[in-house]
């Protein structure tokens, strides 16, 4: 079959599928993209021919269609994604944030920006890095510390083993990531005559690995000697689609089971074993049983320093790990007991080999009264009474009262994750989407588009304070143009306001954290003019605005009761705090310091620092 690159490309896409427990679905749902020199005549030109098998969206921003794949492949539990193009030059670059994101929190993405000439014919082309030690060099060469597959395309006879490579990579829930595929512009309009097995349907079987059994006996042998034990639930429990056995499990042994980010919602917030987040953002519940336990069961977590709280939080000084992970790098980390499986098939296995273990009665009452207590907390906290501006844990608690039991809300950066980790009561193990991994400014909107995309039957709220809404919030205008629905409670606070509160913490004054305009002594002036509720209309959005928590109960649920994308402005008063997790996080303070602030911050931070330890 005689094709252009591009061409093939485009047909190859159109033609893999994913497969797991026998549900076959397609991998690629379509292509986002961005057409400039490097990619309008190659790969513009064949998803023209192609669109009915492999859609094409049009995105407002490069780095943002990479979130909104990003948040696609999430909600369909990394077994199906979409591709993104661009053309060269700052095109390509802009997607480099979205392909960290992607490959830290180990989500599918192919990529496919344009290139230089490989000729090299016309060098320098437009937007070309010329680079004098080496001609082989583009700016498509940053994407390689940033994907887990990372290839050039100089010739048409590459094509179908980068291809082959890159499905490899993206269908490993173990390896899994961004993958790019560099496509220079000459070759992608080059033709070629291609064997037409390229183009048959392949289908692409996702494993679940079952425990080697000498692992899976040490870590019974460890966990029939808990006597307090907790499980740190991550989000390969969601992926595995593992929860009803996590539930069965924890039901069964009398296991409390606490949850990380992205593990959250791995159990209803109200279920008997549930003792809410973990960690640095955590709840008092979830926590004070890290600190007393003696055996810690991580299932599908990679422990990042938020879920142990800087290696500070479990205290006990025999603490036992034992980590069942598909990926080996994680399932070794704090010298646990390494269990290399998929998170379903390891729980089975666990419970299983433990038949008859139960934590004693003692430890399941201290993990149910801890678990109540803290609901209490989050009561107050829903029920806070702020006034004008409401708090913000105040409107958390209205979305959460507001919204329904399978939608989704989506969040990235700023003070909110943290927040929504200690206090969202999720009750869908797809209704919590809060992409903590790079916590990336500006994801929200777009990951939001991809969220809905995926799940057009759930409500899905993303909830974005200023700073990052300023970051990019263009692809509201995609999601009017699509006809995706999204409600976007846009939070006002007037500058960074979760940095204010660490710049604080680190005797740092919140400097350099406020809107403000600039006077003779910095930026401490006035409040900026900023209206983001109209630049929010002026992209298409229907805009609500509310002054306090009963306005914006009512805006919220006129946005719930619309068709069209609209988004609820409120202001809210960035002071008042979410209640404490009585964890730490490791930020260093400067060691030496003129401010009294800096100094007494440096002195908390060596106290604090005492607690951390290494887990080998």
């Amino acid at each position: 079959m005689r094709l252009t690159v591009g061409q093939a490309a485009v047909r190859f896409l159109a033609a893999q599928h994913s497969e797991r427990d026998g549900e076959r679905r397609r991998f690629f749902a379509g292509c986002f993209g961005i057409f400039g020199h490097g990619n309008v005549a190659g790969l513009g030109q064949a998803l023209l021919e192609r669109s009915a098998d492999l859609p094409y969206l049009m995105a407002r921003n490069e780095q943002a269609m990479v979130h909104a794949a990003a948040g696609y492949a999430r909600m369909h539990d990394r077994l199906e994604t979409f591709a993104c193009t661009t053309s060269i030059g700052p095109g390509a670059t802009n997607m480099v944030t979205g392909a960290a994101l992607a490959t830290i929190n180990r989500l599918p993405v192919l990529l496919l920006p344009g290139d230089v000439f490989a000729t090299r014919r016309a060098n320098p082309v437009l937007q070309e890095l010329e680079d004098a030690r080496s001609y082989d060099v583009s700016v498509n060469d940053s994407f390689k510390p940033v994907s887990k597959y990372w290839d050039r395309v100089n010739r048409p006879e590459q094509l179908p083993g980068a291809l082959m490579a890159a499905m490899r990579v993206l269908t490993d829930p173990a390896e899994t990531g961004a993958v790019t595929l560099a496509l220079p512009q000459d070759v992608q309009a080059e033709a070629y005559d291609w064997p037409d097995e390229l183009f048959e349907p392949r289908v692409w079987r996702i494993a679940r690995p079952v425990p080697e059994p000498a692992a899976l006996d040490e870590a019974a042998a460890v966990l029939q000697t808990a006597r307090r034990p907790l499980i740190v639930a991550g989000g390969g429990v969601i992926y595995s689609r593992a929860t009803d056995e996590l539930r069965a499990f924890a039901e069964r042994t009398g296991i409390p089971v606490a949850e990380t980010q992205a593990g959250k919602g791995a159990l209803p917030w109200d279920h008997d074993r549930a003792v809410g987040a973990i960690g640095a953002t955590g709840s008092t519940a979830a926590n004070a049983l890290a600190r007393d336990a003696d055996v810690v069961v991580g299932i599908g977590t990679r422990y990042s320093d938020f879920t142990t709280a800087s290696h500070s939080l479990f205290a006990d000084p025999d603490v036992k790990f034992v980590n069942v992970n598909v990926a080996r790098p994680d399932a070794v980390k704090l010298g646990g007991v390494s269990v290399v499986a998929d998170a379903r098939e390891g729980i089975r296995a666990l419970n299983a080999a433990l038949s008859g273990y139960e934590v004693p009665v003692e430890h399941r009452d201290k993990a149910r009264v801890l678990a109540a207590d803290w609901n209490a907390v989050v009561d107050d906290a829903y029920a806070r009474g702020h006034g004008v501006p409401p708090a913000q844990t105040e409107i958390i608690g209205i979305v959460n009262a507001e919204s329904g039991p399978r939608d989704v809300v989506v969040c990235a950066a700023g003070s909110m994750p943290g927040d929504l980790h200690k206090l969202w009561r999720a009750r869908d193990p797809k209704g919590y989407h809060v992409e903590y991994g790079f916590s990336c400014m500006g994801y929200e909107i777009a990951g939001g588009l991809g969220v809905k995309m995926a799940a057009p039957d759930r409500e899905v709220f993303v909830l974005v304070g200023d700073g990052s809404y300023l970051m990019m919030a263009q692809e509201l205008a995609t999601a009017v143009a699509e006809g995706v629905k999204l409600v976007v409670v846009l939070v006002q606070n007037h500058g960074y306001a979760s940095i204010g509160n660490l710049s604080e913490s680190v005797g740092a004054r919140r400097f350099g954290t406020r809107y403000r305009a600039r006077t003779a002594t910095g930026l401490d002036g006035d409040v900026l003019p900023i209206d983001l509720a109209a630049n929010a209309a002026s992209l298409g959005a229907d805009v609500l605005r509310a002054d306090d928590a009963d306005s914006f109960r009512e805006a919220l649920r006129t946005a719930i009761a619309s068709s069209r994308t609209t988004v609820v402005h409120v202001e809210t008063d960035p002071l008042v705090p979410a209640p404490d997790s009585e964890a730490w996080w490791d930020v260093p303070v400067a060691e030496v310091a003129e401010l009294d602030d800096t100094r007494a911050a440096r002195a908390r931070y060596d106290d604090a620092r005492k607690a951390q330890r290494r887990y080998l």
